[in-house]
């Protein structure tokens, strides 16, 4: 063909599935050819027989801009005329003879649901206005900084009741400006979008994907999501975006059985599909459905600017048992999916290295180093959810505060295994819907005992080591489980116990940003129990601290019952006074206790004061002169994080593919050895040490791959 634009390069690459901006090339892209300007296809399809390109621009007519198969899997087609907005769909002719309409894998633009065609769409005509925030995050260490994250259903945050549609979604420029003023007012750090990737069938919430590559057109284009992204940036939030790598749905007009072949989806019966979802699991043996879903995710990076992405069913990749009832073995007789070990091995080596973007893993597996650098044998995943935590504690907020007291040890055995694993804790949409109940719903006893203990459970929650994450409408105790239909109830907000939960809140957050011990937490030297033992009083006690000394240090007392404590006392590491920063209380009245000199709780000091029901308070520790020997160990402590981001920074895991010196670009060739001159004199034998210096220096360069980009479930059984 000519003006091949999938070249043997990007082929080379692509087969070894390691085309890390495969986006640039495969699907629709507007070029000019000799001057003339158009649309270039390109499709992956290795055993169909015959595919065209069928679109609005020829009157949607088959069979009138045939594709042409350049190699043994490659189609393309070049399209003079066409341009930006267009709709098309690729017409295959399967292996079997049978037709079928399909949307381009890497469409960039979609039709708003029902309608499912894919959209000519030029990226780069958007201009970003997030410079400054994208250099501060250059390099930067997040476990050490503050991560609250705000979770959100852009469809169901609010309903724009002007609207005579059914939907009545805001769009994602109001989201954008309406979502950043209530984030600023209650001190988010973070967005975690719900459903982006467009999807066909709403009740999935977006994780039933067919556009991989292309945002949601429900709430407008995808410049405007550019535009969302690029606001909340220059208002200082990051922005997460929910990423479905583990399954697809089996929509005629997706992926499933793409070319009359499982092409994106195991052939093998017992691998294909995931049945409590429906849904197909992507072959992550083959290098090519590898390197799509590796580019999907520098796609989002380097194109939106995201800053993380969260990888959804991480454990149902791992297991090859999950959700199955046969499942196939690995080579070794195991449960352990390999092949999805390596993939996310090499995802996240690669897109920590290469940009500052990282990957939150939603996983409930028992696997170790989930978090741990690759280097160290680990998946290197940025975070992961803290199930677990998430799990007991809810167990133990729902009993009765009689009850709680025989049920103490959920409250206090997370922390025995919070640092084998950089974690966050969520109390996601997962929590609150299918007749589970809102957080406040959870929560045991008439009304005011229902915001007395959920405020009690977030101010835990806020002093637990690990980043935060919080859907919606929790924030001001949402009475109705999440209904992805309707919007919150946000009058709610002008109800005094609601607004008292949501200020609550907010004063939580304002402590975790402003204090480094909350959110600088990676060592186990940062947390201390004080009373972890009060069973009979339901009463937590602990520190959260600098690794090297107890400055700035913080003290939580929690009382998770109705119960009125006078002259309660707990043990204290140093002496001085003890300012009250934080109460659930509303009073805001300052508060102060002096620590005596009294063994307490295994302490040299003890402070007493009274503690009301349902009170949690934090105390904050008074600042001591630091010893020389207390700055060496701040000093080292710095240090470490220092080499372990480093590590993680600067390590990759990737297939061993040396790319062949014909195909590398001309600057990228090996650089040619010159012809040495033939003399017939006979001291020119007489200089060997000279001679082996010169061919050392005139080597042929070492080959390398192209540089580096710039930056480049339905719920499992009830959805």
């Amino acid at each position: 063909m000519e003006n091949k634009f999938f070249g043997e390069l990007d082929r080379y690459l692509f087969h070894h599935g390691t085309h890390y901006e495969l986006y640039n090339k495969m699907g629709a892209h507007i070029r000019e050819i000799n001057g003339v300007r158009g649309v270039h296809f390109v499709l992956w399809a290795p055993s169909a027989r015959a595919v065209c390109v069928v679109s609005d621009g020829n009157g949607w007519t088959p069979w009138r801009d045939i594709m042409e198969k350049v190699d043994d899997c490659i189609w393309e087609l070049f399209v003079p005329g066409m341009c930006e907005g267009v709709k098309y769909k690729f017409l295959i002719v399967r292996a079997d003879g049978s037709e079928v309409y399909k949307i381009d894998p890497y469409e960039f633009g979609s039709e708003k649901r029902p309608a499912n065609a894919s959209v000519v769409t030029n990226l780069d005509t958007y201009v970003w206005g997030d410079g400054d925030y994208m250099k501060a995050k250059k390099g930067e260490n997040y476990l050490e900084k503050p991560m609250a994250v705000y979770e959100v259903h852009l469809g169901s945050w609010k309903k724009d009741w002007n609207k005579w549609d059914e939907d009545k979604y805001l769009d994602y420029r109001r989201l954008a400006h309406e979502l950043a003023e209530y984030m600023e007012y209650m001190g988010y750090t973070h967005i975690e979008v719900m459903g982006i990737c467009e999807y066909p069938f709403d009740p999935s919430w977006g994780y039933q994907v067919t556009g991989y590559f292309c945002p949601t057109a429900r709430y407008g284009s995808p410049q405007d999501f550019m535009y969302f992204v690029d606001y909340m940036h220059q208002h200082g939030f990051g922005v997460i975006l929910d990423w479905v790598p583990a399954h697809f749905p089996k929509d005629d007009f997706g992926l499933a059985n793409f070319d009359g072949t499982p092409l994106y989806e195991y052939a093998d019966p017992l691998r294909a599909e995931y049945p409590e979802w429906g849904t197909k699991a992507f072959d992550l043996g083959k290098p090519e459905v590898s390197n799509f879903l590796i580019a999907s995710a520098f796609f989002w990076v380097d194109k939106y600017h995201i800053d993380a992405l969260r990888a959804d069913a991480v454990a149902a990749m791992l297991y090859n048992s999950f959700g199955r009832s046969e499942w196939r073995p690995n080579k070794d007789g195991g449960n352990l999916n390999y092949e999805s070990v390596e993939f996310f091995k090499h995802l996240n080596s690669m897109l920590r290295s290469r940009t500052d973007a990282f990957i939150i893993a939603e996983d409930s597996s028992i696997i170790e180093g989930v978090t741990a650098p690759v280097a160290k044998g680990g998946l290197g995943f940025g975070l992961k959810w803290n199930m677990g935590w998430m799990n007991d504690t809810l167990r133990y907020v729902k009993k009765d505060p009689v009850y709680r007291k025989y049920h103490h040890w959920l409250m206090t055995h997370t922390f025995e295994y919070i640092f084998l694993e950089h974690y966050i804790l969520v109390l996601s949409h997962d929590e609150v819907v299918y007749g589970k109940g809102s957080m406040w719903r959870k929560m045991p006893g008439d009304a005011l005992e229902k915001f007395g203990s959920l405020k009690c459970y977030y101010t835990m929650m806020m002093g637990h080591p690990g980043k935060k994450l919080l859907f919606m409408g929790q924030d001001f105790a949402q009475e109705n489980e999440w209904n992805f239909r309707t919007s919150l109830d946000w009058y709610l907000c002008d109800d005094p116990g609601h607004r008292d939960v949501m200020n609550c809140y907010r004063a939580l957050l304002k402590l975790y940003r402003e204090r480094p011990v909350l959110h600088d937490d990676t060592s186990y030297k940062s947390f201390e129990w004080i009373e972890s033992g009060d069973v009979n009083r339901s009463i937590f006690a602990f520190i959260r601290r600098n690794p090297w000394n107890y400055n700035d240090g913080l003290i939580f007392v929690v009382n998770m019952t109705p119960v009125d404590y006078s002259e309660y006392g707990v043990g204290a590491p140093v002496d001085g006074t003890y300012k009250r920063v934080f109460t659930t209380y509303p009073d805001g009245s300052e508060f102060a206790v002096e620590a005596q000199k009294e063994l307490c709780n295994g302490r040299p000091y003890k402070l007493t004061f009274d503690l009301r029901p349902y009170e949690a308070v934090v105390l904050e520790i008074p600042y001591h002169e630091s010893t020389e020997e207390e700055k060496k160990e701040e000093r080292r402590a710095k240090s470490r994080a220092k080499r372990e981001h480093k590590l993680v920074k600067t390590t990759t895991h990737a297939p061993a593919v040396e790319v062949p010196a014909e195909l590398l670009p001309e600057d990228k060739k090996p650089a040619k050895t010159p012809a040495k001159k033939v003399t017939a004199k006979k001291t020119a034998a007489k200089k060997p040490t000279k001679a082996i210096v010169q061919s050392e220096e005139t080597k042929p360069a070492e080959k390398k791959l192209p540089a580096k980009p710039v930056a480049a479930r339905t719920k499992k059984s009830e959805k």
